[in-house]
Formats: C-alpha cells, sequence, structure tokens
C-alpha cells in the first residue's frame, strides 16, 4: 500500500491511498473525482476575476482637496442687532453689537465721520467719558454706551472685529432735540370780556406725535362738559403737534394761569386777563422789563414824553 498526495496552486491537496491489487480501479476514481474538484475551484476563479472592482475614492471638499480636519468656527455678526438707533438729547443711547465665535479676537468701537477709536475690548480709548463699553462675559453683545447724548453725536458707528479681513458691523445713531412746548402769546394774553379766549399749544423736537394734550386752569384740569359750556379742545397731530383751548363768553373767572401738558414733553403756561372794560397799560422800566397795569374807564391817564437830547459840535 502507497500513499499519494497531490496539490493544486489553491492548497488544494488530495491523498489517495493505492494497494497493488486494485491501482488501476483506485486511480481511476480519483482521478476523475480530482478534475471535477480542478476545474469547479478554476471556474470560481475565473468568476471572481472577471467581476469590476470599485476604487476606493479619498474624501474630497468642496475644492476638490483632500477633506483637511475641521478647523475653528469663524467670526459673525448677528444681524437681529438694531442697525438704527434713535435717543433724545440729554439722554442714553445703546448701540449693540452681537458677535458670535468671536474666539481670540478683540471688539472695537469707531466714530465714522472722524474714525476715532471709542473702545477696544472692554477699554475706553476716548477722552469723551460720555463713551463706554458694556460686556459681561459670557453674553456676545458689546455694547456701546453713551450718556447725555447730543444731536452732534448723531451718525454712524462702526463695531469691528480684529481679523484679516477686518469685519465690520455699522449703526447709524440719530439723536434729536428735547421735546418742547410753547404757548403762543407767552407769558400773559389779554381778552375782552364776552370774546373768545383761544390758545394754541405747539409741540416740537419729537419723534412722534404727542398722545394727548391736557390743559389746567389753576391747577386743575379743564372740563370739557361742565355745565358753564363754550369750552372746546381740538388737537392737531404730525411732525409739529398742535392743541387748541377755546372758550366762548370770556368772564373774570376765567382769568388765570393756564397750561398746556403734552404726553411726552414738559408743560407750558400762560396768564390769561378778561378786562372788563379796563384797557391795559405798558411801562417800560429801566432795566427794559415790561410790566402791565390796568385802567378802568374812569381812570385818568397821564402821559409824560421826553424829547431826546441833541448834541452838536460847532
Amino acid at each position: 500500500m502507497a500513499w499519494l498526495s497531490v496539490c493544486w496552486g489553491l492548497t488544494l491537496c488530495l491523498t489517495t491511498t493505492t494497494t497493488t491489487n486494485s491501482a488501476t480501479t483506485s486511480d481511476t476514481t480519483t482521478a476523475v473525482n480530482t478534475g471535477a474538484r480542478r476545474a469547479d475551484v478554476q471556474a470560481r476563479l475565473d468568476d471572481s476575476s472577471s467581476r469590476p472592482v470599485a476604487p476606493i475614492e479619498p474624501l474630497m471638499d468642496l475644492g476638490g482637496r483632500g477633506a483637511a480636519p475641521p478647523g475653528p468656527l469663524q467670526p459673525v455678526f448677528d444681524e437681529a442687532a438694531p442697525r438704527s438707533v434713535s435717543s433724545l438729547s440729554g439722554g442714553t443711547a445703546y448701540l449693540h453689537c452681537v458677535v458670535h465665535h468671536l474666539g481670540g479676537g478683540s471688539v472695537s468701537w469707531i466714530r465714522r465721520r472722524d474714525l476715532h477709536i471709542l473702545t477696544v475690548g472692554t477699554y475706553t480709548y476716548t477722552t469723551d467719558q460720555r463713551f463706554e463699553v458694556v460686556h459681561a462675559a459670557p453674553s456676545r453683545d458689546w455694547i456701546l454706551k453713551l450718556r447725555y447724548a447730543q444731536e452732534r453725536d448723531s451718525g454712524l458707528y462702526d463695531c469691528q472685529v480684529s481679523r484679516r479681513p477686518v469685519l465690520t458691523y455699522s449703526v447709524r445713531l440719530s439723536v434729536y432735540a428735547a421735546p418742547s412746548a410753547s404757548i403762543v402769546g407767552a407769558p400773559d394774553m389779554h381778552v375782552d370780556r364776552g370774546s373768545t379766549i383761544n390758545l394754541t399749544c405747539t409741540v416740537t423736537h419729537t419723534s412722534e406725535p404727542s398722545a394727548y394734550i391736557f390743559w389746567y386752569h389753576n391747577g386743575q384740569v379743564v372740563n370739557y362738559e361742565s355745565p358753564r359750556g363754550g369750552v372746546t379742545v381740538v388737537t392737531e397731530r404730525g411732525n409739529v403737534t398742535r392743541g387748541f383751548l377755546l372758550i366762548q363768553d370770556a368772564r373774570p373767572s376765567d382769568s388765570g394761569n393756564y397750561t398746556c401738558a403734552p404726553s411726552n414733553t414738559a408743560p407750558s403756561w400762560l396768564r390769561v386777563h378778561v378786562l372788563n372794560g379796563e384797557l391795559p397799560a405798558a411801562m417800560q422800566t429801566s432795566e427794559g422789563v415790561s410790566v402791565s397795569s390796568y385802567l378802568s374807564s374812569s381812570d385818568a391817564l397821564h402821559l409824560h414824553c421826553l424829547p431826546l437830547l441833541a448834541l452838536a459840535w460847532l
């Protein structure tokens, strides 16, 4: 008996045992089986080699280069911050600049008209002590605070982030004169008994019309629906708000102080004198102040007129 091992390229080995008595039959069977297996293995190899293999592509970024590790986020402004701020003269203005992903950068405020650096970070770089920056971590808002704002402060202010290129967020500040009210004819108005008292209150320098105008007589709100009657109030709203108080059939009891009190500014006042047959007389004092007095129809009026002194050189 002999042992026979046959191996091919795929490490397929067959071991057969032969004896001298059955050599022909055993060799024939082994050859047939081995041939069939070899043909099957070869067919599998041919099939696998004919299949296309997709190449493995490297990761690509949008620029066509190999993807780099993600870097730090770049600073960006929050566009929701207001780009226009209004303030009344003498008030306090706040200009907001919200920066996301600031990293190690710094925020500066610059006045556009003269390129004057106002603040850098939390430090103030101007001698004008009305300016300061308000910022408290972790807030991303860098607020430029301006106290006692004046009309001359109006203009553009730039919030800049220190990087290349420089990032800029501009805010426009508008400072308006403080509202004021005045009554035409103040401080004194003289009317005849039985005539109509016509008071006009004008409100100027307002960002929006006055919501209302109240009238007071000697500290009491004028009653438009009093039994006296003949009292009318009219308000005209616009860039300039005007309030009118009309009192028909003027009486001595209507004399006194009248106050115009708008909703958005300080009040103004005027004295009304209802004349009962008197004539107002004016006297000019040495200080140039006009003083009014009253004369009844039975009073005597003496006027003294002094001629001007004329000098001539001979």
